[in-house]
């Protein structure tokens, strides 16, 4: 086995990523702040600096961040580069932001249905959407950043599967729009896009993390040692397709049993469904009007029925993530999806199937013990999640 070592090529590459990734993260920073971050000295920060803004991957300006003392203006992305239109795209909806080169938000957030029976109509509602963003921007590059949801090749930008789609082949999302637009496209999974949310803009997080979807199906993605878990083929994260109950009835991945037939949302209304439809006078849903948001509202409302479904959901998932963290040791573990909307009591059901893991214990770890919460972020910086795909690249070849 060949081990690397670290030249001095190799050190200068990283703390150029460093800087860069630092600048991205906090806007504006003046050399002593990047100083502070990294432990590098002024000398040092100053020479990386004047490469990074020769090279036009940095601007300078005058500017003092601080009233105290000499201070040599501030540091940040140029403001002059492509925009980037972030989208969540599924067949019957897409959200979108529009973000600038310093990955600030321009304009206001959108959400509009779409009816998207064929893959191309879904294509042309993407494009319909980039052209009237390039009708207010004239001249201005608009890339397109994509969170789809279900299973995507990131590297081909290939969807291979879209949950609620008619469809069931694979559509070459990111080669088509490229070829009709003359712009670059990034693509990974909804999931990806809301950990990428979090690893830039919530401070708080750990360098270990995981983020969990419980929506129309369920998903994850994993942050380990500051860096997303895709695997070689990047099928990591596919929590809603482990196994629960073996003599369960069938997903649409082929196998049965899953995770997403016993918890997601659209397991919970087709259990719904069928149990009123045998029980007509037991409940006052209405099997053929019953959606999401009635069953979540029955929840709050405390039906005897849709407690029970919704309660037995919570633990399948709660016994699920105990097996998870036995394995990956992840500890910080967020939720989003509208599943979040049942509220503290479904996540108090998912934390008490979890109890504690055997590496919880001991005075000395007490500030790292497993950390189970709802996400904070708004949908408006989850959808510019997406757009630090542009991001990573870059610092791939800072």
């Amino acid at each position: 086995m060949q081990i690397a070592g670290l030249n001095n090529q190799t050190v200068r590459q990283h703390n150029r990523r460093a800087i860069m990734a630092l600048t991205w993260r906090y806007k504006r920073l003046s050399k002593s702040q990047l100083a502070a971050h990294t432990g590098l000295s002024i000398p040092a920060i100053s020479k990386i600096l004047d490469e990074l803004v020769g090279e036009g991957k940095l601007s300078h300006s005058s500017e003092n961040l601080s009233s105290r003392g000499i201070n040599s203006g501030h540091y940040q992305i140029p403001i002059d580069g492509a925009l980037i239109l972030c989208m969540d795209v599924t067949p019957t909806c897409i959200e979108s932001q529009l973000i600038d080169a310093q990955m600030t938000p321009v304009g206001d957030f959108s959400h509009i249905k779409v009816n998207a029976p064929t893959p191309e109509a879904l294509l042309a509602a993407i494009e319909a959407l980039w052209r009237q963003q390039q009708k207010c921007w004239p001249g201005k590059q608009i890339n397109l950043a994509l969170g789809v949801h279900g299973q995507v090749d990131p590297v081909t930008g290939v969807s291979q599967t879209m949950p609620q789609a008619p469809w069931k082949k694979p559509i070459e999302i990111k080669y088509l729009l490229e070829e009709k637009l003359r712009v670059s496209v990034r693509v990974d999974n909804d999931c990806i896009m809301l950990t990428l949310a979090e690893k830039w803009q919530n401070d708080s997080n750990r360098q270990d993390f995981c983020i969990i979807n419980v929506d129309y199906g369920i998903g994850s993605s994993f942050v380990i040692n500051g860096q997303i878990y895709r695997g070689m083929l990047n099928g990591s994260g596919q929590i809603g397709h482990t196994i629960f109950d073996r003599d369960g009835i069938a997903c649409d991945c082929g196998r049965y049993g899953c995770l997403e037939t016993v918890a997601s949302l659209s397991s919970l209304k087709k259990q719904a469904r069928i149990w009123l439809k045998s029980q007509p006078t037991q409940s006052a849903l209405d099997p053929e009007t019953i959606s999401i948001r009635r069953l979540i509202d029955a929840w709050h409302e405390g039906d005897k029925q849709t407690v029970q479904w919704v309660e037995q959901a919570a633990n399948a998932i709660g016994l699920t993530l105990y097996n998870l963290l036995n394995i990956l040791n992840i500890n910080q573990i967020w939720f989003y999806g509208r599943s979040c909307e049942f509220g503290e009591k479904w996540l108090q059901t998912i934390y008490q199937q979890i109890g504690f893991t055997p590496f919880d214990h001991g005075d000395a770890i007490r500030t790292r013990q497993t950390q189970i919460g709802f996400g904070n972020l708004t949908r408006q910086q989850q959808i510019t999640g997406i757009g630090y795909l542009f991001v990573e690249d870059a610092l791939a070849q800072a």
